[in-house]
């Protein structure tokens, strides 16, 4: 496939059909990062409780470096998106070369920090003397390959942002296929794979179990394939990443208008996980059972949803590229198909799940109190799916409008406006179906004011 070189691909051709075939690619790459950490969890839990518990404790750190990633990558992508479709490939090169190295900066920084508060942090978060040592076998490992999770994260925007959608989704699948295929082989030694173990001994070597360790190992080297990757991408077949030194000035204007939209978007997506966190304590005084269904019910939730969040991450350049190209009209038919492409998913989701998710949840455990309660829960808020997918879109666009603190906005008023109040309200009064409904009048409530914020800021641009 040859290079489009920073030239506009998405400002031509029929509007739905595009839109379609960026976002199939992107739920593969989506699903692989969920089987990231299913997979992670799954043999990390055979080691035992104390190993699995050491994991938990590392997932906020891991969402926080996650959330800094995400950011960056969105800002780079909504200005690099727009300049491709203005044809300004001197732009495109500067930002896409600036931004990478904006993220090397964060990595070393954060590397650097990590290694050095380990103990503290993780003490600060509620580990104890008998889980640490396992938290610091794996931090040790994941802090070092931290350059494998977060450039390839901008790299992949980037990658987006020229309107190529599937290779970065077909790598992010192959590299969490590969960290499926690795992780009982690092974690438990080659001896424990009767065929392997076979092999090995053959060949007079054997890899020896290395526990937790084994674990980020793992996951940094399927994450190194999409890291290669996308260096390959960008610099042999895109050219967009330039070797000559630029004046420092020119870094700075690259870097302030990135992070002008990428820490806002940082922001929103720690609000999410605190979100869950008020959420999943509101619904405890309910007891553990109804929070392992709650558990389960989100689980599935997510993969509900990964279609409409494959939309949200391609609809960003669509829109860029034809606003930068003064196409308009191709913008707002964009933004309309791409509600109604929400809309028709979040209303399939939700005639599935209303007549399946009982059998659904039946799968992740055979207590019936979690299966009713995990079926509950996707019966009420699934019909509320396609409002929620309209909301999911509208922070993308707004982000290429420039317009970054509207999109953490419509995050604060769902979470913290709706959410949590409507929460605490319907579950002192109604219980558990009162928690639920409260979460899906949210979902409706965000998705109908994120569509009339978006129709007012199309209208004036």
């Amino acid at each position: 496939m040859k290079g489009n070189r920073g030239k506009a691909v998405l400002t031509d051709g029929a509007v739905g059909a595009l839109l379609v075939k960026l976002t199939i690619p992107m739920i593969f790459g989506i699903l692989g990062m969920v089987i990231y950490n299913l997979v992670d969890t799954f043999f990390v839990g055979r080691l035992g409780k104390d190993q699995l518990a050491a994991l938990s404790f590392t997932f906020p750190v891991v969402l926080i470096i996650g959330s800094i990633s995400h950011g960056l990558g969105i800002g780079t992508s909504a200005l690099v998106s727009r300049a491709i479709g203005e044809n300004d490939y001197k732009r495109v090169k500067r930002l896409a070369t600036d931004s990478i190295v904006l993220s090397l900066l964060v990595v070393a920084s954060f590397v650097t920090l990590g290694l050095l508060t380990i103990d503290p942090l993780f003490r600060l978060l509620g580990a104890g003397d008998r889980i640490i040592p396992y938290i610091r076998e794996y931090m040790s490992v994941w802090y070092f390959g931290m350059i494998f999770v977060v450039v390839p994260m901008v790299g992949n925007n980037i990658i987006r942002a020229t309107g190529d959608s599937k290779t970065p989704g077909v790598i992010m699948m192959i590299g969490a296929l590969l960290n499926g295929i690795l992780d009982p082989v690092l974690i438990f030694g080659s001896s424990a794979i009767p065929v392997l173990g076979s092999v090995t001994a053959y060949l007079g070597f054997e890899i020896p179990p290395f526990g937790i360790r084994g674990a980020a190992a793992a996951t940094l080297i399927g994450r190194s394939i999409t890291f290669f990757v996308a260096i390959y991408v960008l610099t042999i077949r895109e050219r967009v990443i330039s070797l000559k030194k630029p004046r420092f000035r020119e870094i700075l204007d690259s870097w302030k208008e990135i992070l002008a939209i990428g820490i806002p978007n940082t922001g929103t997506r720690m609000i999410i996980p605190i979100g869950a966190g008020v959420i999943t304590r509101i619904i405890s005084s309910e007891g553990v059972l109804a929070v392992a269904g709650y558990g389960i019910a989100t689980r599935i939730e997510f993969f509900s949803l990964a279609a409409v969040n494959a939309l949200s991450s391609i609809i960003g350049p669509f829109v860029g590229q034809n606003l930068g190209a003064g196409k308009l009209e191709r913008v707002r038919e964009g933004i309309k198909k791409g509600n109604m492409m929400s809309v028709i998913l979040g209303g399939f989701f939700f005639t599935l799940l209303f007549f399946l998710s009982g059998r659904i949840a039946s799968v992740f455990s055979s207590d019936p109190f979690i299966i009713s309660t995990a079926s509950l829960y996707l019966r009420i808020v699934s019909a509320a799916y396609g409002f929620q997918g309209i909301y999911l879109i509208s922070v993308p666009i707004l982000n290429v409008f420039k317009k970054p603190f509207i999109a953490s906005f419509l995050s604060i008023i769902e979470v913290f406006i709706l959410i949590i109040p409507l929460a605490f309200i319907g579950g002192k009064f109604f219980d558990i179906p009162g928690i639920f409904t409260a979460i899906g009048v949210s979902y409706l409530l965000t998705g109908l004011i994120s569509a009339y914020i978006v129709s007012k800021k199309t209208d004036n641009i």
